[in-house]
Formats: C-alpha cells, structure tokens, sequence
C-alpha cells in the first residue's frame, strides 16, 4: 500500500518522517525485532480492511520518526508479538474482537466484548482465605462504567482483574467514509479532558498524509491549546490525590485553580473544555492582545496560588505518609507494559513527546525530572506538579501577543497513511489515519489512558484493599478513551 517514501528496510527516518513496508506473517514477528532492536519504541496496532482481506498494522516511533510494519495474515491467523512488546496486548485483543484474527502463541482474552462467565475474563486464583471483591461497572460516583475483580486474602489485593470498554461507541468506524475535516469530530469526542490532544494528534496525521506542515503561527496556537488541556488536567489531577486521603484543603484548593483555569479556556476560546478549537489544515482561533494579557495576569495568579498550594501538600506529614510506598510500579514493569506520561516518569522511565515534536512549539523542551523516581503514589502526584511550572512558562511566552488565524504549508507529497503523536496530560497518544482521496479509511486512536490502564492493576498487587481509590486515582485515566 502507499503511505510512506520507499526505503530499504533498515533507512533512517528523521524527525515527524514515516516509512511503511510490508513483512509476510512469517517475517512479521522478525520484522517487529528489528524495528525494536534499533530503538525504536512501540507506538499502536491495529486491523484494518474488508472481513475477507484483513491487514495488521504495528505502529513504532524514534525520536518523533514513525515506522509501520503491514501484514496481511494467513488464513485470519497472526503471529503474536506479545513477547516481543507486551504493551500490545489490549491492541490485539482488541484486533481479535473486532476482525475476527487468532493470534497464534497466545490465548486472546475478550477486551471489548463482555462473556458471561468470570472464568472467560478473570483470573483463576486459588488458595486458603482467598475471595473476591466486586467494584462496578456501577458506581456510586458520578463516573463512567467500569469492572474491576479484585482477588483478595483479607484485605491484601493478590491481583486485580479491568474490565472496561461498556460504552464502546464505535467512533472509529463512524469516521470512515467521511472527509478528513468532518472525521475529525470522531477523535475529538473520544474524551473531553483529552479533547485538544485527540484533535492535534488527529489533524497531525492528517496534514502528514497531504504533505503538509504547520505553519509558525498554527504550531503556536495548537501548542497554547494543549498546554491549557494540561494546566487545567494537572490541577484537577493533584486535587484528586488530595481528595483520595481526605484531605480537604488540597482537594477543595485544587479544585477551585482547575475552576479558574477553565474559565481563562472559556475567555480565549468560548469553551472550558476547549471543544472545537482546532481544525485541520487550519487554526480559526483568534485572541486579541487585551485578552491575551488578561489571560496571563490571570494564569501567573494561578501559578503562585497552585505554588503556595502544593506546599502545603509537600510538607503535610499525614498526607505524605499516605502516598509514599502506595501504589508501586518499577521502573522495569513501566517499561515492559508501554507506560507513558507523567505516571511513567514517575517510575524513573524517561521520555516525553515534547521533546521531539517538530510540529509544535516545544523546541529546547526537557522534561522534568522526579526528585526521587518511586513509582508510587507520592511520585506520581509529585510529577504533576513538577510539569506545571513549564506549563506555566509557555502560556505565558507563547500567548505574548495574542494569536491570529493560521494555516499548514506544503512540505511533501501526499501518502495514503498519515501518523502523529502528541504528549497529552496522561502521556503518548498516538494516531494513525488512513485515507483514500479526501476520505478516511481508518482511523485508529490509541490514548494515552489506553496504555496506561493495565499499570493500574499491576499497582494495586500487595497494597491493601481501601488503597485501591487512592492509587487510581493517582493514575487519574480516563474511561472514554477506552470507550470510544
């Protein structure tokens, strides 16, 4: 298939650059090895094509280069990498449940279809005083649907069993057939707290596949936008780590800045989620320099607010003692489960895809660093508030000014598949779109609450029962991105 220049099998691909190339089944497991053993890092698969004529995709990035991997299997029949990259378990599972492929070397779980009987998705445990807790998918809070079996012996949690995707609204098959700019309200609405990032990373993808680039002027405004997604995300974030151990003050303080932060979204651009600001090939949005400098007035009272704020977190004793050794993921299962963002810093597991995004303004970016990589709860609320000084820094540099309509440049030639990804509150989501003419063919949306929900489980092993809340919440994932 088109979609990527013609190269040889081990070409370099630079900076926002893809290459496809197809592997027949019996190399596609080699082929994946090789693209690992170069550094490359897994970035999403997917099934796509007719019932009768289905092809796997296998996504990678480098250094904000992208490579894809095409297989067209045997018979509906694929080799599993699962070995060689676990963090694609949930996206073959899911391949298996849309498309109908067996995975040999493996035994494929439902992902998003339910069975009836526990021992079809849950984990056999057996032992003296051994039982089970049921959470959901009901819940007493204003939240989405979500099964969670937590195997227990008193109140010590052996393992946890996730059973999500009950609102499965099949927005990546509603995109197909549409036109590029009409499709991208599919991967807009896969989730209001990540709605910039799904745009950026949607629009990306597309403007790679007609060959274009962003402009300064639309790279700036795309990058004001996402770095309001996050202000807005981080402040709720750590409120709801202060809510998780009762303590009040942080939460209720935290709760009113992530307020404050909405309604300076709501005066640029007309909406506290930042729905409809970004378009593809294009940037409509418009701030003048008066509310432009409101804005900055308004976001510096923010910061010193959130400053003196996180101090009291920092140095409370009963708070700290709730978070610290909560919740723990090594630095070695962060890497081998595919985590990203914030939560995988945490762990000491570096990468942000700030600092290799020649499509935003991010040049000179470095990620911030955790005093002490932990991986437990304490570190991951920790790295919240240590991104939102940057945050801070770049709202404020970059809406200098005000902003003005914008639009993408020609850089190449056109391709049938596009691929972006973009760093959003919870990390990596990475999109891939295939096209024919002005027509989407395939969407697929992998966020980053995608990756990092099978984290969540392995960090509620040996931790008591009443400290599940705390820890999810800790990890602050979103459902919609599963369901969407």
């Amino acid at each position: 298939m088109g979609g990527g220049r013609p190269t040889g099998s081990h070409a370099e691909v630079h900076a926002d650059e893809a290459d496809i190339r197809s592997a027949p089944p019996d190399d596609w497991r080699d082929a994946v090895a090789d693209l690992l053993s170069r550094g490359y890092t897994f970035g999403s698969l997917h099934a796509t094509g007719a019932p009768d004529a289905v092809e796997l995709r296998a996504a990678f990035i480098r250094n904000g280069g992208f490579q894809m991997v095409t297989c067209r299997p045997a018979d509906r029949h694929a080799p599993t990498i699962v070995d060689l990259v676990p963090a694609a378990d949930w996206d073959e599972r899911e391949a298996a449940d849309l498309s109908g492929l067996v995975f040999d070397g493996r035994l494929t779980r439902p992902l998003l279809k339910h069975p009836g009987q526990l021992e079809q998705w849950t984990t056999t445990v057996r032992g003296r005083d051994t039982h089970q807790v049921a959470v959901g998918p009901i819940h007493a809070g204003i939240i989405e649907s979500g099964h969670f079996r937590f195997h227990v012996v008193g109140e010590r949690i052996l393992r946890v069993d996730l059973q999500l995707f009950y609102k499965h609204r099949g927005l990546e098959r509603a995109a197909v057939g549409r036109e590029l700019s009409e499709a991208l309200g599919f991967a807009q609405r896969a989730c209001a707290a990540c709605a910039v990032t799904n745009s950026v990373a949607y629009a990306h993808a597309c403007e790679q596949a007609l060959g274009l680039v962003p402009s300064s002027d639309l790279a700036r405004a795309r990058t004001v936008l996402l770095e309001l997604e996050r202000l807005y995300n981080h402040l709720n974030d750590v409120g709801a780590a202060c809510a998780g151990v009762g303590f009040s003050p942080g939460s209720m303080v935290f709760a009113a800045l992530k307020e404050r932060a909405q309604r300076v979204n709501q005066a640029l651009t007309g909406h506290r989620f930042l729905f409809n600001t970004v378009q593809v090939t294009r940037s409509d949005l418009e701030v003048n320099p008066q509310s432009a400098r409101a804005a900055r007035v308004e976001l510096r009272e923010i910061r010193a607010a959130a400053e003196d704020a996180w101090r009291e977190v920092l140095f409370h004793g009963s708070v700290q003692n709730r978070f610290a050794g909560v919740g723990v993921v090594t630095a070695a299962n962060a890497i081998t489960l595919g985590m990203v963002g914030p939560v995988a810093r945490a762990s000491g597991v570096g990468g942000d895809t700030r600092c290799a995004s020649p499509r935003l303004v991010y040049a000179g970016f470095k990620s911030a660093t955790p005093l002490d990589p932990g991986g437990d709860v304490r570190a991951r609320v920790e790295m919240r508030a240590l991104e939102l000084p940057a945050t801070f820094d770049l709202l404020d540099t970059l809406l200098e000014g005000g902003l003005g309509r914008a639009a993408s440049e020609p850089a190449g030639e056109p391709v049938a598949t596009g691929m972006a990804a973009v760093e959003s509150p919870r990390g990596r989501t990475f999109c891939t779109i295939e096209r024919s003419g002005p027509a989407i063919t395939r969407l697929r949306l992998r966020t980053s609450s995608y990756a990092n929900w099978p984290a969540v489980a392995l960090a509620a092993t040996d931790n008591l029962l009443p400290e599940f809340p705390l820890i999810n919440k800790s990890f602050e994932l979103c459902y919609a991105c599963c369901d969407r």
